[in-house]
């Protein structure tokens, strides 16, 4: 496909999404050579019209040439033409409602329609999409040299591809929730963590996978939990889920920041919890993305933010029972130094299409609602459950680190989430 209308494609994806009936065009697309009988079928298998659409337009972008204009025409033939006009502008975030054109307006050239222009917003859709009649336009003076407005173009190599998601289950997500902590290591009990791993779970089994809760584990059943999921045959899945809810606290590292506590008090290196599934120790993994989201601190500062204008953001507060998840920082011994570790002879990088996903900025505590659960868990259910049908997850992390960045703990507190991110695709959960 040209680099062009695979662009057009993406920046319209969401749109495609929401209004395209994809089961109105197959027997078009199958017609004009776009996609063989085993493509639709396997289109076909996703459950919602809106995961059809989406898997539709993915694999669109993998077609010849002729994919796009064919595309088109099955959208004119099925009446979606308001689609089709989105597409056939070129650039659908960027259009508007047409406006009526008055006479002192500059003469443009008439070979093609024209659509007049107005500024991003996130609630257009495509009916508002109206073409300008050629016939409507002033006549330019051919003695008068018309200018030529000329938008400029960023070069663009290849579409950035997408993991395939669509195995069901997607597969395995593991939640560790240390809510009871041994009064001999200082770490308070963790009231509200059970509500975060409640709505983990249910979350991620509405995203099709298949969820494994374990509560209150000490240091070594960490990571003997880990080391199961690592043996595990993981060939007919698509994914794997680590979802670490406990204190926290700094650790040395040279790869992913961070340690997770068990609840008798000694910390697991985050590095050495992503180890068990990199490509190298857990074969059955190997190109497929981990995920990693860790509820904990990153270590003991308190973030008082910093002021900014009030047009920049709404802040809301936290509840008054807000905790932190920390303790002050640690050397672990148990962090893998490069010695430690085998050496790679895979074809991809050892750390590849791995994300983590942290709670908190390095070095920094992270807040929990005892009656709510923690801020992050919280926005980001919300944020999973309001946009996997659409959104990337890289996309949805990002929502959620604006989300939380507004909140504060006790009206003076803030946090930053943030991710350490090695994927090398797109990633869509099934919706």
């Amino acid at each position: 496909m040209d680099p062009k209308h695979r662009l057009i494609l993406q920046r319209n994806r969401r749109n495609l999404v929401k209004a395209l009936n994809p089961k109105d065009i197959y027997d078009g697309l199958l017609s004009k050579g776009v996609f063989t009988q085993d493509m639709i079928d396997e289109i076909q298998s996703k459950i919602t019209r809106r995961d059809q659409a989406r898997q539709l337009v993915i694999d669109l972008e993998t077609r010849g040439s002729l994919a796009f204009p064919a595309f088109l025409e099955c959208l004119r033939e099925t009446d979606q033409q308001d689609l089709a006009e989105l597409l056939q502008c070129g650039d659908g975030a960027r259009l508007s409602p047409s406006v009526p054109i008055q006479p002192s307006t500059i003469p443009l050239p008439v070979q093609n329609p024209v659509y007049t222009e107005k500024p991003d917003r996130p609630d257009y859709t495509p009916s508002q999409l109206k073409p300008v009649r050629p016939d409507r336009l002033p006549v330019s003076n051919p003695l008068t040299p018309s200018p030529v407005l000329v938008r400029p173009t960023r070069p663009r190599r290849d579409s950035i591809q997408c993991y395939k998601m669509d195995a069901r289950p997607c597969g395995i997500c593991l939640i560790i929730n240390n809510v009871d902590f041994d009064p001999d290591c200082d770490l308070k009990d963790r009231k509200g963590s059970d509500i975060d791993s409640d709505k983990m779970e249910k979350r991620f089994k509405a995203l099709n996978f298949e969820v494994i809760a374990k509560r209150n584990l000490k240091y070594k059943h960490i990571r003997h939990e880990m080391a199961s999921l690592a043996k595990r045959d993981h060939s007919a899945y698509d994914c794997c889920v680590v979802i670490i809810l406990s204190h926290g606290t700094e650790a040395n590292h040279n790869r992913f920041p961070g340690a997770v506590h068990g609840v008798d008090g000694p910390a697991v290196p985050v590095q050495l919890i992503t180890n068990y599934l990199n490509g190298q120790h857990c074969p059955s993994l190997q190109g497929k993305p981990k995920l990693f989201f860790i509820q904990a601190c990153g270590g003991g500062e308190k973030d008082t933010g910093f002021e900014v204008s009030p047009d920049e953001m709404e802040p809301s507060f936290g509840g008054i029972d807000d905790q932190m998840d920390a303790i002050p920082m640690s050397s672990s011994s148990d962090s893998l130094s490069t010695s430690d570790e085998l050496d790679a002879r895979a074809s991809l990088p050892t750390p590849s299409d791995i994300l983590v996903s942290y709670s908190t900025f390095p070095g920094y505590v992270s807040w929990r609602d005892t009656q709510a659960g923690s801020w992050y868990v919280e926005n980001l259910d919300r944020v999973l459950e309001e946009n996997a049908a659409t959104d990337d997850l890289v996309t949805m992390l990002m929502m959620v680190n604006d989300a939380v960045s507004q909140i504060s703990a006790k009206g003076l507190y803030k946090q930053m989430p943030g991710s350490f991110n090695f994927l090398r695709k797109l990633l869509y959960f099934q919706s």
